[in-house]
């Protein structure tokens, strides 16, 4: 038997899983197969008389137009590669294998959906970039830039944040672009419940834009037609840093598990730089501050000290050292443990904070030795008065569990350039008078 192989050709095509297209010379489509629909979201009805040009990406279009005008000169193209985009809105990459034919005047073209493929080679390229950005970021607003950078083409239909989060605030902030580069946008919780959500929960979170509608966790993926809200937290050890959000502008959103496995790993990079800046913070704090306290310790006391003596002498102002010690605090140790030690010692602490100047410096010596340093000093009279200020706020009673007790101090004194022209002299005038008051308290 026979088989009319022409016969059966337009129906071959049609049974072929890549989109066939023959295009005048006028750049109008005669012929698409019924592959195109899928591919595109047109059927070939919708399609046929139409410029092919018109579906291609804007971006692509003058690139597109170029080959296609090669292709007719006699020049077969088999792997130029552009996007379209789809009914719905979205791009879709495809390679193309073209030919031209001139007794027909058409050229016939082969189109292949590689969407998946170049998607999957921006995935690996963002991954990356990123772990390039945390690897190297010196503080998560830095890293919070590159990120915005990198995605900002990668997610360029939709709108990205990249948001730090202040708890105290109630704020998100986020790099914007500018001329000048980033600048930062801030944008209040209260404007957003689905951010609210999110960060309060500590989980991803898909919502839509319909407020109406509560927001839903990620135990499902946008279907096509729902226009969705998707973001991730960006979480440590139980505290949210931020929040990495991508929101659809398009009618189709499309979010995938992919778009979530991205936001994650971009959340646990951020995380990470968080965690590494919080503890170099911890150990640049520790290095110069008292543990228990949180007062200067003695070696940055010691450097403020001959800093504040250098301007001084340039200035001709004088400055004071107060030397503090608690009488009786042995006995607390003693009668009511360590620990109520260690509160009145923090008690003292913020005692003194409250009652000097930002620009005055307090820290811990040592056990229950406390210094000052008052700078601009103008003369006896303020440093009198500086001294009574802290011995009554020190009289105040304090409350220590079910006790009350009442602390007193001895405080000694020491001024520039009066009683010494450097920080040895000065400390010991200042400790030597403090022994005397405390000798004279005990008497």
């Amino acid at each position: 038997m026979s088989v009319d192989l022409a016969s059966l050709s337009p129906k071959l095509v049609h049974l072929l899983l890549d989109p066939v297209f023959v295009v005048d010379e006028d750049g109008l489509i005669v012929f698409v197969s019924d592959a195109c629909q899928p591919l595109l979201g047109y059927s070939p009805k919708e399609m046929v008389g139409t410029p092919i040009a018109g579906y291609v990406h804007p971006e692509d279009r003058e690139r597109t137009l170029n080959a296609a005008g090669r292709v007719m000169e006699g020049q077969p193209h088999i792997d130029f590669e552009n996007r379209y985009l789809h009914k719905d809105g979205r791009a879709v990459h495809i390679l193309w294998s073209a030919r031209w034919y001139e007794a027909e005047r058409v050229r016939i073209a082969v189109a292949r959906d590689v969407t998946s493929l170049r998607e999957a080679d921006q995935k690996r390229d963002i991954l990356y970039r990123v772990s390039q950005a945390a690897h190297s970021a010196e503080d998560a607003r830095s890293l919070c830039e590159a990120i915005d950078h990198i995605l900002s083409d990668f997610l360029a239909t939709d709108r990205l944040y990249v948001a730090l989060y202040d708890d105290d605030q109630g704020t998100l902030s986020y790099p914007r672009a500018s001329r000048d580069g980033s600048d930062w946008a801030s944008m209040a919780l209260a404007e957003d419940s689905a951010v609210t959500d999110a960060l309060a929960s500590g989980q991803a979170l898909l919502a839509t834009r319909d407020r109406s509608r509560p927001g839903v966790g990620l135990n499902r993926i946008a279907r096509s037609g729902d226009c969705v809200w998707l973001g991730v937290p960006v979480v440590s050890r139980d505290q949210v840093f931020g929040i990495v959000i991508i929101e659809s502008q398009s009618p189709a959103a499309h979010y995938s598990t992919d778009d979530l496995d991205l936001l994650q790993f971009i959340a646990t990079q951020m995380a990470a730089v968080m965690e590494r800046k919080q503890a170099e913070d911890n150990l640049r704090f520790l290095a110069h501050h008292d543990p228990l306290t949180g007062l200067t310790n003695r070696t940055l006391f010691y450097d403020r000290l001959e800093t504040a003596l250098r301007m001084a002498r340039r200035s001709g102002e004088k400055l004071a050292l107060l030397y503090l010690d608690l009488n009786g605090f042995k006995q607390i140790n003693d009668k009511m443990g360590h620990d109520a030690g260690d509160q009145v010692l923090c008690e003292v602490a913020g005692r003194l904070m409250a009652c000097t100047r930002e620009s005055d410096t307090v820290a811990r010596m040592g056990g229950d030795e406390f210094t000052v340093l008052l700078t601009g000093v103008h003369d006896a009279n303020a440093v009198e008065a500086q001294v009574d200020k802290i011995c009554a706020a020190m009289a105040a009673p304090m409350r220590l569990g079910g006790d009350t007790l009442t602390i007193s101090t001895s405080i000694g004194s020491a001024v520039f350039p009066d009683d010494g022209d450097d920080a040895a002299q000065l400390l010991r005038g200042a400790d030597a008078s403090m022994y005397v008051v405390k000798r004279a308290s005990a008497g």
